[in-house]
């Protein structure tokens, strides 16, 4: 079992494009925010614990990132429809993309092989792309732990 791309983007490399469903009926595409800074991280599932934490601050620390003049997007292999929910149980104010097609997952290269109780499958791994205002990486985080990411991330967009 192996990731179904073997992609190994690197700090320097522009940053694949996507264009995507979002939560609340729109679509979410990297190029609207050429010219900014934008967090593009890549989360496992709507609604569990270590995604839930990630999302809640993500979204407590947005009015920063916005002062910053960063957006931050959240995508996951769920669908729209389940992101509204996640947004409206948790009160989220960070757009969440939808990619069930692994399209932009795979592009980023975090579509890998997981173990979990001794069996391996195949799933999202938690990672963040800061991209520059150029549309080239300018930060990533691989195999996130989610406690402090986010400050983490902020600070890095002040950075740049």
């Amino acid at each position: 079992m192996t990731a179904t791309k073997e992609i190994e983007l690197k700090i320097g490399d522009e940053a694949p494009q996507f264009s995507l469903p979002k939560d609340g009926g729109d679509v979410i595409r990297l190029a609207d925010f050429t010219g900014r800074p934008v967090v593009v991280y890549f989360y496992p599932k709507d609604d569990t614990a270590g995604c839930t934490s990630e999302a809640i601050d993500f979204t407590r620390l947005k009015p920063e990132f916005d002062k910053a003049g960063a957006a931050v997007i959240g995508i996951s292999p769920d669908s729209a429809r389940k992101h509204d929910k996640f947004k409206a149980k948790h009160e989220l104010s960070i757009a969440l993309a939808a990619d069930e097609e692994h399209k932009a997952i795979e592009a980023y290269g975090v579509w890998v092989e997981k173990q979990m109780y001794g069996r391996s499958y195949m799933g999202v791994e938690r990672a963040t792309f800061l991209v520059g205002r150029d549309g080239r990486i300018a930060a990533i985080w691989r195999k996130v732990r989610v406690k402090g990411h986010a400050e983490a991330v902020l600070e890095a967009v002040r950075s740049l």
